[in-house]
């Protein structure tokens, strides 16, 4: 057995993990995770057919693969409009979704769904994705430290970051610079995928508790104007219980 074949399933279980939390802590209510549920749920798949774990022949690896690729810049901006400051921002972020499905289509048809065609669209798709990521990850990391909160946001954002921030370099090595060290790239991979995935299911722990906190919240502030309203008393704007140090933005 080799280190790509242990490194493979590895990889593979570390991705499982962000998907039982989403499951199991109920926050596929939320469509944004419902995107990534659905992203990792596609690699974990690819990963056990490149490994053997799932016999297959090379042409349905491959087409997976390539499905694999086209489906991650639209599934990853789709869960990234969970971190967008604004109404207005989230429907730019699906614009462009859509904008590069349609580049994406019009590219690997004319290449007939060649590596050519591979390396034209996940160059552009890594810079996006990367871009959002780094943005959203000083957003949310500087909240995190001046005003202690968000820290799920940041966590969630850093993992995409690394995340794509190697597969940028492996992009450059293996499609733009053609190593032949093909092993050794796939190995970068499973262990970028395996981090990536553990910091990920960290932030998703962090932010359900979040949630969780601030549907108490919302359930207090609803028994309270029940209490109130039959009374000539007005009910009071703060309250202790209230008046905690959350953001209320993004949850869409």
């Amino acid at each position: 057995m080799t280190w790509n074949t242990i490194m493979g399933f590895v990889s593979s279980f570390a991705l499982f993990i962000p998907i039982a939390i989403i499951l199991l802590l109920k926050l596929g209510g939320y469509r944004c995770f419902v995107a990534l549920l659905v992203y990792y749920s596609s690699v974990i798949i690819f990963n056990l057919m490149s490994e053997g774990y799932i016999n297959t022949n090379r042409n349905v690896t491959y087409y997976w693969g390539v499905a694999n690729n086209m489906l991650d810049v639209p599934l990853m901006l789709m869960f990234l409009t969970y971190f967008s400051p604004s109404k207005k921002y989230t429907k730019r972020m699906m614009i462009l979704a859509g904008a590069f499905v349609a580049f994406e289509l019009i590219v690997m048809i004319v290449t007939r769904f060649s590596v050519n065609g591979l390396t034209i669209i996940l160059g552009p798709g890594l810079i996006i994705i990367a871009g959002f990521c780094l943005q959203f990850f000083i957003r949310y990391a500087t909240m995190a430290i001046e005003h202690r909160k968000a820290t799920g946001k940041a966590f969630i954002a850093g993992s995409m970051l690394f995340a794509y921030g190697c597969f940028s370099i492996l992009y450059v090595l293996f499609y733009v610079a053609k190593t032949d060290q093909v092993e050794d790239t796939f190995l970068i991979f499973f262990i970028a995928t395996s981090i990536s995935a553990l910091l990920m299911s960290t932030g998703l722990i962090i932010e359900w508790k979040r949630i969780k906190k601030i549907k108490e919240i919302k359930i207090t502030r609803k028994e309270l104007s029940e209490m109130y309203k039959d009374t000539n008393m007005a009910a009071p704007k703060r309250t202790a219980i209230v008046n905690l140090d959350f953001d209320k933005e993004a949850w869409n």
